[in-house]
């Protein structure tokens, strides 16, 4: 297993599907993981949207309100803002263990893809690319189109893990939470982080 004091940024980007993004910090939290978050500005009106959550605007407040949602001590959690380009994931030089992008948008597929570091996120991914860390992207879109396609293609080639949102019935869920389960266990499995979030294939029932 990773060492547990290693940071993992977590990103939140404006694809619906919100749940998967909260459900992980939840528990990478709930693991002892120190975290790093990051947190776009239509990701804000998508929680506002898809949860019953009334997040801050400024990274601070977000930090406090999420802190204090999950039961996290204090400094286990750190939000930077947009534009924070001070911040450890910002670097090559201090990279955080894995940067996982959850959920992300085709256009910050599209940004990352190409090379493109117009906001923190992005940058982000971009230095774990670099770095050769962990880089993992939850698209969530219905259809791809050819554009999409191709950029997960490329990022795929380039190192990053590409793992659409694609809950699976195998277990025959009864519940939305159990169907965001699935997948935040699928992410929790690539960053070695134990968990006991959903059934595994071949145990016994």
């Amino acid at each position: 297993m990773s060492d547990s004091q290693s940071p993992i940024a977590v990103a939140f980007t404006g694809a619906s599907g919100i749940q998967y993004g909260l459900r992980l910090l939840e528990c990478l939290l709930a693991a002892d993981r120190q975290v790093y978050l990051m947190v776009s500005q239509a990701a804000q009106v998508v929680i506002n949207m898809e949860t019953d959550l009334k997040l801050p605007s400024q990274p601070g407040e977000i930090e406090r309100y999420l802190s204090e949602h999950f039961s996290a001590p204090s400094g286990r959690l750190q939000v930077f803002g947009r534009q924070q380009w001070t911040a450890p994931v910002a670097s090559g030089s201090n990279p955080p263990e894995a940067v996982v992008i959850c959920p992300c948008t085709t256009g910050t597929l599209a940004s990352v893809a190409n090379g493109i570091c117009d906001n923190l996120i992005d940058r982000a991914a971009d230095v774990a690319l670099k770095e050769r860390r962990k880089l993992i992207l939850v698209v969530r879109e219905t259809p791809f189109s050819t554009i999409h396609l191709e950029n997960m293609l490329r990022l795929s080639q380039a190192g990053a893990i590409v793992m659409p949102a694609n809950p699976g019935f195998y277990f025959r869920p009864e519940s939305v939470s159990e169907l965001v389960d699935f997948m935040v266990a699928r992410v929790l499995d690539h960053l070695e982080v134990q968990h006991t979030l959903s059934e595994r294939w071949g145990d016994e029932h």
